[in-house]
């Protein structure tokens, strides 16, 4: 184990950022000098959940954030300081509602199978004015603007920075490019563990900020910031392995029917099913947002497609289906954006999959066909919900999903979503007094 206190002497650290992410996807800090990190990696720092998006209330004891010394990063653009990522702990009992506690159960319980998930993601962000209100890039105006070379390139010092700091902590980034928004980007890094990619995941949001800022920008993560322009997705790329993280259990060859074709193995080929069985359910979690559904049920954009499904569908190597399987042993699951919640993110991916593992869930047919010009054509697909309530409605009736991801967090969940569901729709917006005013 990681002695910080020891890592902090050697790398020259002067503070930590003992770090948890709550239920939606706020990220919660605090800074620590490196003289008392010894106790804190003991103890955790403790926090009044209350404070943050945790059901929780002002009478709770104080909850404990514990460092996880595996997952310390020094900052590369402020090197004094690292950061950690920690499990939240109450009255010495893990909180059971708290992301990464609940990614860490689910890991456990895909160990118990005899299986190891490991997941890539891709995460879209755009760069925009310090308001918020624009893109940054006055210049960024091409109608397909996907991998523009000028466009990216007049953001290279933003791009370069943040694709440095992943060379130097060793993540493996192999591509950056400008994509199918105006302003908007994507970088990629390796594939790794379940766990691991949600702590890189939530690091890389907190980077990219962070360097956005240093460079005068305002970088967002939001589903659909800007009408009329692609959203900002978080595809995950999703493989399952035996417990010696070698052999590509989703690989084999004994896979039949549509799945085998496209070289998913029949253990392979439930776990999709548990992906497609729930999928209804799932958006409540991989689309978190009021604004999430400004992306995934979106008009055509300037660009002619918004990369996003409105539908329930599978598919070989062909993006405009919720899920797609480039090759075998894996599959691209494209629900998710940007608004994701980095750890139940990875949570609910595993949870549905152990589900149709245990099943022995049919992902049902293969369409080979462009959802966007034909999807009208296939009868009976469900369709994603519209908006956040029919999302926590059907999370709400999926009841082997939420006991996958525990009673208490699901409950938790739903409470602290609704609420926010509430505060929306009691919102006296613009749109309302422009038509309605007069009526």
């Amino acid at each position: 184990m990681t002695d910080l206190a020891a890592f902090a002497k050697e790398k020259g650290v002067k503070y930590f950022m003992i770090s948890y992410t709550d239920l939606f996807g706020g990220q919660r800090a605090k800074l620590v000098p490196a003289q008392a990190i010894a106790g804190m990696q003991e103890d955790g720092a403790g926090f009044a959940g209350f404070a943050t998006w945790l059901d929780l209330t002002p009478a709770h004891p104080d909850m404990l954030a514990v460092p996880d010394p595996e997952m310390v990063i020094q900052l590369p653009w402020k090197p004094e300081v690292a950061w950690v990522a920690a499990n939240c702990v109450m009255e010495g009992v893990e909180v059971e509602q708290a992301p990464r506690n609940v990614l860490r159960r689910l890991i456990g319980e895909a160990a118990k199978e005899g299986l190891r998930v490991k997941t890539g993601i891709e995460a879209e962000f755009f760069l925009l004015t310090p308001e918020g209100t624009e893109i940054s890039d006055p210049a960024d105006t091409a109608a397909k603007p996907c991998y523009d070379q000028q466009a990216v390139m007049r953001r290279y010092d933003v791009i370069s920075e943040i694709c440095d700091y992943m060379l130097e902590l060793g993540w493996g980034p192999y591509q950056n490019d400008h994509e199918d928004a105006n302003g908007q980007f994507e970088m990629n890094w390796e594939f790794d563990d379940a766990l691991v990619t949600a702590d890189r995941h939530s690091f890389f949001k907190f980077m990219v900020k962070s360097v956005a800022e240093k460079h005068g920008l305002r970088a967002t993560f939001m589903p659909k910031p800007i009408e009329g322009l692609t959203g900002n997705g978080c595809h995950a790329h999703v493989s399952v392995w035996d417990l010696d993280g070698k052999t590509n259990a989703f690989a084999s060859k004994d896979g039949s029917g549509q799945t085998g074709e496209v070289g998913l193995s029949e253990q392979g080929a439930h776990f999709l099913g548990g992906i497609m069985k729930h999928a209804e359910a799932l958006a409540a979690i991989t689309n978190p947002t009021v604004n999430s559904y400004k992306r995934i049920n979106a008009p055509r954009t300037i660009s002619g497609a918004t990369w996003a499904p409105n539908t329930v569908t599978w598919t070989g190597n062909n993006r405009t289906h919720m899920v797609r399987v480039p090759g075998p042993g894996r599959f691209e699951l494209r629900l998710p954006d940007g608004a994701v919640n980095p750890y139940l993110l990875q949570a609910v991916i595993i949870a549905a999959g152990l589900s149709g593992i245990r099943s022995k869930a049919d992902p049902g047919p293969r369409y080979d066909i462009d959802m966007y010009a034909e999807g009208h054509k296939i009868e009976g697909a469900p369709k994603l919900p519209l908006n956040m309530l029919d999302a926590i409605r059907a999370f709400d009736a999926d009841a082997e999903l939420k006991a996958m991801l525990g009673d208490d967090f699901s409950a938790s969940y739903m409470k602290m979503k609704m609420q926010e569901w509430n505060s929306f729709v009691s919102h006296f917006s613009h749109w309302e007094r422009d038509n309605t005013l007069d009526i």
